[in-house]
């Protein structure tokens, strides 16, 4: 990637930005390193940090506007996974709730249905913003995920849907609120469930078994910036009721650079587009008849 487009993406995200509420590009200053302060704060304390009306008005409706013009071209897709967003483990006993698998349906654009020039891919491609991200992560490093599907999504849930409970495949993603449901549609979540050394199995049942006296939940505003340890804290979103879908951007980081996910995660997720896009690479001459 040159400067030049480099310096752009990072301009179209200051244009879209509250720059006088959050000042991500001025970290280094009073008021910046303040602000930067109290995100990581929120981190270490909660697990989430949530920043509201993150983007200028004018910028909400043109990345919602942006959504709505291509949400036509997404699959409706019936998620069915487990909460780890893999194959069930066969040793684990029939009445495990880790065996269970559940079953969402969403409107679900992957980041190569995304394209370059919108403004929404500009501003999760800015160095600036992923700067930002790694800060109140505290990494040495933090990139933009590489997997092709994965990286960049946008999300509706339309009336009676809503999101399965599930870690995600990288640590850290951060979600911006396009639109809003009318009532319902609020992320909740179990904090730290899990961590490098093991997962709180009594929480996780509880919850599973329909238990939510130990999750956390908030209402978010279209516009809203939440960063979060999602591969560490089990997480969904309840039912959106109303007349309109809950529609919002999934932007995912990871510490290693190049990682991509697994073939067979990614068929769970994006379905019978994304496993003929697979399946159609593995077939004989496929690099011959693409010139490879």
């Amino acid at each position: 990637m040159t400067y030049t487009h480099q310096r752009q993406q990072d301009d179209i995200a200051l244009a879209l930005v509250d720059l006088d509420r959050y000042p991500i590009a001025d970290l280094s200053s009073e008021a910046g390193a303040a602000f930067l302060g109290e995100c990581q704060r929120q981190m270490e304390e909660h697990g989430w940090c949530n920043l509201a009306e993150f983007l200028r008005a004018e910028a909400i409706e043109q990345l919602n506007t942006e959504a709505k013009d291509l949400l036509p071209t997404a699959e409706v897709l019936h998620v069915k996974r487990n909460i780890y967003q893999g194959a069930i483990d066969p040793s684990l006993p029939e009445d495990d709730p880790r065996r269970k698998e559940f079953t969402h349906v969403a409107v679900q654009l992957a980041d190569d249905q995304i394209p370059e020039s919108t403004a929404l891919k500009q501003l999760y491609q800015s160095e600036l913003l992923t700067e930002f991200v790694r800060r109140v992560q505290k990494k040495e490093q933090l990139y933009r995920c590489a997997d092709e599907f994965q990286a960049l999504n946008v999300v509706a849930l339309h009336p009676e849907s809503w999101h399965a409970w599930h870690y995600d495949t990288t640590e850290c993603t951060v979600t911006l609120l396009l639109q809003a449901a009318e009532t319902g549609g609020e992320f909740t979540f179990l904090p730290n469930s899990r961590s490098d050394e093991g997962e709180d199995r009594e929480a996780v049942d509880r919850l599973l078994a329909g238990d939510m006296s130990r999750a956390q939940t908030f209402s978010r505003g279209a516009g809203a910036f939440t960063l979060f340890r999602g591969g560490y804290s089990l997480h969904g979103v309840t039912k959106v009721e109303g007349a309109h879908a809950r529609i919002s951007a999934i932007m995912t980081y990871d510490e290693q650079p190049n990682r991509v996910i697994d073939d067979e995660v990614n068929v769970r997720i994006y379905g019978s587009r994304v496993a003929a896009i697979l399946a159609d690479r593995r077939a004989p001459g496929h690099h011959e008849e693409n010139g490879q």
